[in-house]
Protein backbone atom coordinates (compact mmCIF):
# COMPACT_ATOMS: atom_id res chain seq x y z
CA UNK A 1 0.00 0.00 0.00
CA UNK A 2 1.22 3.48 -0.79
CA UNK A 3 -0.06 6.57 0.97
CA UNK A 4 -0.86 9.66 -1.09
CA UNK A 5 1.17 12.86 -0.98
CA UNK A 6 -1.87 14.42 0.73
CA UNK A 7 -1.52 12.02 3.66
CA UNK A 8 2.27 12.33 3.76
CA UNK A 9 2.10 16.14 3.92
CA UNK A 10 -0.75 16.00 6.42
CA UNK A 11 1.34 13.92 8.79
CA UNK A 12 4.33 16.22 8.27
CA UNK A 13 2.25 19.31 9.09
CA UNK A 14 0.86 17.68 12.22
CA UNK A 15 4.35 16.60 13.34
CA UNK A 16 5.68 20.12 12.84
CA UNK A 17 2.80 21.63 14.80
CA UNK A 18 3.33 19.03 17.50
CA UNK A 19 6.92 20.23 17.87
CA UNK A 20 5.68 23.81 18.33
CA UNK A 21 2.75 23.59 20.78
CA UNK A 22 3.79 26.93 22.29
CA UNK A 23 2.95 29.09 19.26
CA UNK A 24 1.07 29.50 16.01
CA UNK A 25 2.98 28.41 12.91
CA UNK A 26 2.65 29.67 9.36
CA UNK A 27 2.25 27.65 6.19
CA UNK A 28 5.33 29.44 4.82
CA UNK A 29 7.38 28.33 7.83
CA UNK A 30 6.26 24.69 7.54
CA UNK A 31 6.73 24.61 3.76
CA UNK A 32 10.23 26.03 4.17
CA UNK A 33 11.18 23.51 6.83
CA UNK A 34 10.19 20.59 4.59
CA UNK A 35 11.10 22.16 1.25
CA UNK A 36 7.62 21.71 -0.20
CA UNK A 37 5.21 23.97 -2.09
CA UNK A 38 3.27 26.53 -0.05
CA UNK A 39 0.36 26.32 -2.49
CA UNK A 40 0.05 22.56 -2.07
CA UNK A 41 0.42 22.88 1.69
CA UNK A 42 -2.43 25.42 1.80
CA UNK A 43 -4.78 22.78 0.41
CA UNK A 44 -3.51 20.21 2.90
CA UNK A 45 -3.91 22.59 5.85
CA UNK A 46 -7.41 23.55 4.69
CA UNK A 47 -8.47 19.89 4.77
CA UNK A 48 -6.78 19.32 8.13
CA UNK A 49 -8.86 22.21 9.46
CA UNK A 50 -12.07 20.76 8.03
CA UNK A 51 -11.27 17.41 9.65
CA UNK A 52 -10.68 19.08 13.02
CA UNK A 53 -6.97 18.24 13.26
CA UNK A 54 -5.72 21.83 13.17
CA UNK A 55 -7.14 25.16 14.22
CA UNK A 56 -6.42 28.22 12.15
CA UNK A 57 -6.27 31.83 13.22
CA UNK A 58 -6.62 34.47 10.52
CA UNK A 59 -4.97 37.83 10.45
CA UNK A 60 -1.61 39.46 10.85
CA UNK A 61 -0.63 37.43 13.91
CA UNK A 62 -2.47 34.33 12.73
CA UNK A 63 -1.28 30.87 11.95
CA UNK A 64 -2.13 27.33 12.78
CA UNK A 65 -1.79 24.91 15.65
CA UNK A 66 -2.95 21.45 16.59
CA UNK A 67 -6.65 21.44 17.41
CA UNK A 68 -6.08 18.92 20.18
CA UNK A 69 -3.09 17.48 22.02
CA UNK A 70 -0.71 15.29 20.00
CA UNK A 71 -1.50 12.38 22.35
CA UNK A 72 -5.16 12.61 21.24
CA UNK A 73 -4.47 12.49 17.49
CA UNK A 74 -4.47 8.90 16.25
CA UNK A 75 -2.31 8.12 13.24
CA UNK A 76 -4.92 5.69 11.91
CA UNK A 77 -7.60 8.38 12.18
CA UNK A 78 -5.45 10.83 10.21
CA UNK A 79 -4.71 8.27 7.49
CA UNK A 80 -8.37 7.26 7.16
CA UNK A 81 -9.48 10.90 6.82
CA UNK A 82 -6.75 12.09 4.45
CA UNK A 83 -6.69 9.14 2.07
CA UNK A 84 -9.23 9.62 -0.72
CA UNK A 85 -10.05 5.91 -0.71
CA UNK A 86 -8.62 2.62 0.40
CA UNK A 87 -9.25 0.82 -2.87
CA UNK A 88 -6.23 -1.47 -3.15
CA UNK A 89 -7.41 -3.26 -6.28
CA UNK A 90 -10.31 -2.97 -8.69
CA UNK A 91 -12.54 -5.44 -6.86
CA UNK A 92 -12.60 -3.14 -3.80
CA UNK A 93 -14.34 -0.48 -5.86
CA UNK A 94 -18.16 -0.55 -5.97
CA UNK A 95 -18.02 -0.14 -9.74
CA UNK A 96 -15.17 -2.63 -10.24
CA UNK A 97 -15.38 -4.77 -13.34
CA UNK A 98 -12.99 -7.61 -12.55
CA UNK A 99 -14.25 -10.75 -14.36
CA UNK A 100 -13.24 -13.09 -11.51
CA UNK A 101 -14.76 -10.99 -8.72
CA UNK A 102 -16.80 -13.20 -6.43
CA UNK A 103 -14.83 -16.33 -7.36
CA UNK A 104 -11.44 -15.00 -6.28
CA UNK A 105 -10.18 -14.96 -2.70
CA UNK A 106 -7.68 -12.16 -3.32
CA UNK A 107 -10.16 -9.52 -2.17
CA UNK A 108 -10.56 -11.18 1.21
CA UNK A 109 -6.80 -11.51 1.67
CA UNK A 110 -6.17 -7.88 0.74
CA UNK A 111 -9.05 -6.73 2.94
CA UNK A 112 -7.45 -8.57 5.87
CA UNK A 113 -4.07 -7.01 5.06
CA UNK A 114 -5.58 -3.51 4.92
CA UNK A 115 -7.33 -4.06 8.25
CA UNK A 116 -4.01 -5.18 9.79
CA UNK A 117 -2.24 -2.12 8.34
CA UNK A 118 -4.83 0.23 9.83
CA UNK A 119 -4.84 -1.64 13.15
CA UNK A 120 -1.10 -1.00 13.51
CA UNK A 121 -1.58 2.71 12.74
CA UNK A 122 -4.41 2.83 15.29
CA UNK A 123 -1.96 1.83 18.04
CA UNK A 124 -0.01 5.08 17.61
CA UNK A 125 -0.69 8.75 18.22
CA UNK A 126 1.04 11.81 16.87
CA UNK A 127 2.84 12.06 20.23
CA UNK A 128 4.29 8.58 19.66
CA UNK A 129 5.70 9.69 16.30
CA UNK A 130 7.36 12.65 17.98
CA UNK A 131 9.45 10.40 20.25
CA UNK A 132 12.76 11.62 18.84
CA UNK A 133 11.56 15.24 19.08
CA UNK A 134 14.99 16.77 19.61
CA UNK A 135 16.46 15.05 16.56
CA UNK A 136 13.41 15.86 14.45
CA UNK A 137 13.40 19.48 15.54
CA UNK A 138 17.11 19.81 14.79
CA UNK A 139 16.65 18.48 11.24
CA UNK A 140 13.81 20.95 10.66
CA UNK A 141 15.64 23.86 12.29
CA UNK A 142 12.95 24.19 14.94
CA UNK A 143 13.81 25.11 18.53
CA UNK A 144 11.91 23.02 21.05
CA UNK A 145 9.73 25.15 23.36
CA UNK A 146 11.11 23.75 26.61
CA UNK A 147 14.73 23.52 25.52
CA UNK A 148 16.98 25.24 28.04
CA UNK A 149 18.88 28.24 26.81
CA UNK A 150 22.49 27.59 25.94
CA UNK A 151 24.78 28.59 28.79
CA UNK A 152 26.50 31.88 28.29
CA UNK A 153 30.17 31.59 27.51
CA UNK A 154 32.27 34.12 29.37
CA UNK A 155 34.33 36.39 27.16
CA UNK A 156 38.01 36.41 28.00
CA UNK A 157 38.96 39.54 29.85
CA UNK A 158 41.09 42.00 27.93
CA UNK A 159 44.04 43.19 29.97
Amino acid sequence: MRLTVQTDYSLRVLLYLGLRPDRLCSIREIAGAYGISENHLMKVVHRLGLFGFVRTVRGRNGGLALARPAADLGVGEVVRRTEEDMVLVECFSPDGKCPISGACTLQGVLDEALAAFLAVLDRYTLADLMGPAAAMAARLGVPLPDAPAAPAVAEPALT
